[in-house]
């Protein structure tokens, strides 16, 4: 399983970006989700959807701003991320999952099987 990110750059506060997360295989029996790691911070759980785009999940740090969805024709999960802060920089990865994860433990990176390389986004004016 191959996943590649793309998507990232330089954008003003209060700006967008979409993220792309390409798969190499069909999403129906997965979670994907996006995971962020600033400088000299650990990572952190973004936000996940299930295959089928039936079950999302968010953190509570980007409720409201950003949102998860996929295509399955594409094989590619998005992220449109809206209303940039500064504190949105960092480098974001995508990453998959066999089994069932839920409100509980979708946020635990360690237990992802699967993962892209990152891609950069600075929100800075």
């Amino acid at each position: 399983v191959q996943l590649q990110a793309s998507g990232g750059g330089l954008v003003q506060p209060g700006g967008s970006l979409r993220l792309s997360c390409a798969a190499s295989v069909t999403l129906d029996y997965y979670y994907i989700a996006w995971f962020r790691q600033a400088p000299g911070k650990e990572r952190e759980g973004v936000s996940c959807i299930s295959g089928t785009g039936l079950t999302t999940y968010y953190a509570d740090s980007v409720k409201g701003r950003f949102t998860i969805s996929v295509d399955n024709a594409k094989k590619t999960v998005y992220l449109q991320m809206n209303s940039l802060k500064p504190e949105d920089t960092a480098a974001y990865y995508c990453a998959m999952i066999v089994v069932r994860v839920d409100g509980t433990n979708w946020y635990e990176g360690d237990e992802y099987d699967y993962w892209g390389q990152g891609t950069l986004v600075t929100v800075s004016s």
